[in-house]
């Protein structure tokens, strides 16, 4: 083998393959582009699924204890026929904050899997400590899941009674700096014990 030959074999490594064409774009951006599309559709996929009532209550915790209490309330059967579900409540609607919930979710399967409350006494042990930071969490983002049914500006306050239309002005509840959790605790689950 000379010189020649060997260097020929050599510039054939370092040489721009010629690109192959599908609809007019490389192979490679192509199959790029498709990859992601079913990536994506995936992802939106398995969101959705776990944002739907069978996903919520498929864990005997969640069946067993507050979803058997939520079915007492005005969130679950009410006159108007209108229905708010676990994810209503639990789960932003907007993208980014919704990733940023699912992931913050993970430290509740972490739970499942050591079984922290998979008793009713351990659950009763830990509703004041998971109320709290469902509260708090609530409070930080202003009652935005609230919010994604009910609007301050769209009450009819005339038929509220007094005490309500009170406190549900504009202004009552900008000077106070509430929000909808500060006053509607225990609406769709029975209150904590020890709960003040």
């Amino acid at each position: 083998m000379d010189n020649n030959e060997n260097g020929g074999r050599w510039r054939a490594l370092w040489r721009k393959p010629r690109a192959r064409w599908m609809f007019g774009l490389p192979v490679g951006a192509v199959v790029f582009f498709a990859a992601g599309i079913v990536f994506w559709g995936g992802f939106n996929w398995a969101m959705e699924l776990s944002n739907t009532e069978t996903f919520c209550i498929s864990c005997h915790e969640m069946r067993d204890f507050v979803y058997e209490e939520y079915k007492q309330t005005i969130h679950y059967t009410n006159r108007t026929g209108v229905r708010a579900v676990c994810s209503d409540c639990h789960v932003p609607k907007e993208w980014i904050h919704k990733v940023v919930r699912k992931i913050k979710a993970t430290n509740e399967v972490y739970h499942k899997v050591l079984g922290s409350i998979d008793t009713p006494e351990k659950f009763e042990a830990k509703r004041l400590h998971m109320a709290e930071r469902v509260w708090a969490a609530m409070r930080a983002t202003d009652s935005r899941e609230c919010r994604n049914c009910h609007s301050l500006v769209s009450m009819d306050l005339d038929e509220q009674d007094k005490s309500a239309r009170k406190k549900h002005t504009l202004e009552r509840a900008a000077e106070k700096g509430e929000t909808c959790i500060d006053c509607h605790q225990g609406i769709a689950h029975k209150l904590p014990e020890g709960y003040e």
